[in-house]
């Protein structure tokens, strides 16, 4: 059925889906407006946070713990080795597994990135009163969580 754009527009902004994806792409915006585009993209800095945690964890369980999809992380993998950013090693229980940690360039990047990601969430939050934050958050991870359990996914 096709509708006036007053009509559509509307329905458009009941859906989760778009909604969600309209939220991705401000949250993208902000995170390169604090973040030096040189520095890190989003996804970058999510992989060197989640070794800044664990380090030694290997590219499977970096999929596992980012959401990031197999051949995504291995091309950022990639970029991120080129850059200095990180190291891989064969691990010694599995010659077929990589163990990623990492450097010295790595840790300077998170340790200098964190604050402009940290002003980018304060500044995506602030288009919530307070009193919701907490909840949109915790909403988001349950979603999150939910969809990732169902699509036979370890959620983290």
């Amino acid at each position: 059925m096709v509708s006036n754009g007053r009509e559509s527009n509307g329905e458009i902004n009941r859906s989760a889906m778009h909604l969600l994806h309209r939220a991705s792409q401000c949250a993208g915006d902000l995170f390169t407006e604090e973040v030096d585009n040189d520095a890190l993209t989003p996804r970058q800095f999510a992989v060197l946070l989640s070794i800044s945690q664990e380090e030694g964890l290997s590219q499977t369980d970096l999929v596992a713990r980012t959401g990031i999809d197999r051949s995504t992380l291995a091309d950022i993998v990639r970029r991120m080795l080129k850059k200095g950013l990180i190291r891989r090693r064969r691990t010694k229980a599995d010659a077929r597994v990589y163990a990623v940690k990492l450097t010295e360039e790595g840790i300077n990047a998170l340790r200098s990135a964190q604050p402009a990601v940290h002003e980018a969430d304060t500044r995506l939050l602030a288009a919530l009163p307070e009193t919701k934050r907490k909840e949109f958050l915790k909403s988001l991870s349950e979603i999150v969580g939910a969809m990732t359990h169902s699509n036979g996914k370890d959620a983290d």
